[in-house]
């Protein structure tokens, strides 16, 4: 089975972006830590560049949450990059997406 980060990805590549996966494992404090604390995936196109956090649709509301209240993100919108939380969900055997934009 695919990651929401994972298809999230492919979404993105879909859409003409250039993606990097931004979300790394610190083994250290055994937590996954996002790029500015909420950015699963940076994805660039011309003129443009945009942080993705990718979850289960059940946790999107709690992650669009996270993501406005994070004491960075005022800076990540300042500097012009747009945010999207996505929400993964399947549906008849199928991976919906729930796109909400958080910039």
């Amino acid at each position: 089975m695919s990651s929401p980060t994972q298809r999230s990805l492919e979404v993105m590549r879909e859409r003409g972006y250039t993606v990097a996966v931004t979300e790394k494992w610190n083994p250290h404090a055994r937590v996954r830590q996002d790029l500015y604390g909420f950015i699963d995936v940076l994805c660039l196109k011309e003129g443009e560049i945009v942080g993705v956090q990718a979850t289960s649709d059940s946790n999107l509301a709690s992650r669009i949450t996270k993501i406005s209240e994070h004491e960075h993100v005022g800076a990540v919108r300042r500097a012009g990059i747009r945010i999207l939380a996505h929400g993964w969900k399947k549906v008849r055997g199928r991976w919906r997406l729930r796109e909400v934009d958080v910039s």
